[in-house]
């Protein structure tokens, strides 16, 4: 049997009583809900959008500030003491900082760039510096296997990619069907707003999430139960469209990069040309054409194998293995020398 949900009431002082509670019930909309005693009331229970108010003879005192959303009008004090802020409703605008370029090389063997988050997972921030804000790119670990606890949440994004690199985890998307498990080298693209929620996870799963801005909001929806009845694989989420990409499903064909495969998604397509990721893999060529772009990122994480990444020639190389990744600004040339056979990347471009 489950327990109802407790009540949490905010008590502040009642005095003086008659002013103090005409001024929440006329001037704020407030609900009477209780007050004793009948014939001379000393306390009341007020209640409004969810907050419970109790006007309580014993407190003397009211350094109590409540927050309305609404833009009617500026700070006011209430007959007891408190003041009343009244500010504008969260914004659904998404801000995205300025760029601020910067090369990027991030090794997994400096256990330095590995901390513990939430749950246990370790995390390994990818661009400490956000370049500006703008982007966010995290490598993370789950140690231990089994249900996550997650609740049904969505995100106030322009772009968010999850990439599985180890292991499996096992998700559910609003109006997209039944959970499914993200297996190595799948990955979705999940559009803003949508809701969704992570069940379940092999023990040493690894995924790379990549987002943008880097700080957004998360919002949690407990009146939604996932999966939902309705299936709307074409549903429209501000502007773009879900997208699960099954690895095994989807055939390699030539790439824009001489020397290298490439395994599409439909992520492009999805965001509107926003932002595409790809799978890269080697076919036999151990250096590439060097190259260079004018967009706003150029990621790179080495899902196996290795390779030597350069900047503007091959002396000025840093040689990267599994789990390594590069950010590279716009302008810079770049080039791989001495790529392994086994050489796979995943490969995310924002224009």
């Amino acid at each position: 049997m489950v327990s109802p949900s407790p009540i949490v009431t905010i008590s502040v002082s009642g005095r003086p009583f008659d002013e103090t509670l005409a001024f929440f019930l006329d001037e704020l909309g407030f609900r009477l809900d209780r007050i004793s005693p009948a014939d001379n009331p000393t306390l009341a229970v007020l209640s409004r959008g969810g907050v419970n108010l109790c006007l309580d003879p014993g407190i003397t005192s009211s350094p109590t500030t409540l927050r309305i959303e609404s833009g009617a009008a500026p700070t006011i004090t209430a007959p007891n003491g408190v003041k009343v802020e009244f500010v504008d409703p969260p914004m659904e605008t998404v801000v995205v900082p300025n760029l601020v370029p910067e090369l990027v090389i991030s090794l997994a063997s400096d256990e330095s760039n590995w901390i513990i988050g939430r749950a246990g997972m370790r995390y390994r921030d990818l661009i400490p510096s956000r370049l500006g804000g703008r982007f966010i790119a995290s490598h993370i670990e789950v140690c231990d296997g089994g249900p996550v606890p997650d609740l049904v949440h969505h995100h106030a994004i322009r772009f968010q990619m999850i990439f599985c690199h180890r292991g499996w985890v096992d998700v559910v998307y609003e109006d997209q069907g039944k959970p499914f498990r993200l297996e190595a080298g799948d990955c979705v693209l999940q559009p803003p707003h949508i809701r969704h929620r992570v069940l379940e996870s092999s023990a040493g799963a690894q995924v790379v999430e990549i987002g943008c801005p880097a700080d957004h909001d998360t919002f949690f929806d407990y009146g939604l139960d996932l999966p939902t009845n309705t299936v709307d694989r074409d549903r429209d989420f501000g502007g773009q469209a879900f997208v699960r990409h099954q690895a095994a499903l989807v055939s390699w064909g030539p790439s824009i990069h001489p020397g290298f495969e490439v395994q599409h998604t439909e992520i492009e397509q999805a965001t509107k040309g926003l932002a595409s990721v790809r799978v890269l893999r080697s076919s036999g060529e151990t250096t590439t054409t060097p190259t260079r772009h004018d967009g706003k990122l150029w990621f790179l994480f080495v899902l196996e194998g290795s390779a030597r990444f350069a900047v503007e020639g091959p002396t000025n190389a840093a040689s990267l293995t599994i789990g390594d990744s590069v950010a590279v600004p716009a302008g810079v040339t770049w080039g791989l020398h001495d790529a392994s056979p086994s050489l796979r990347l995943l490969e995310v471009v924002v224009p």
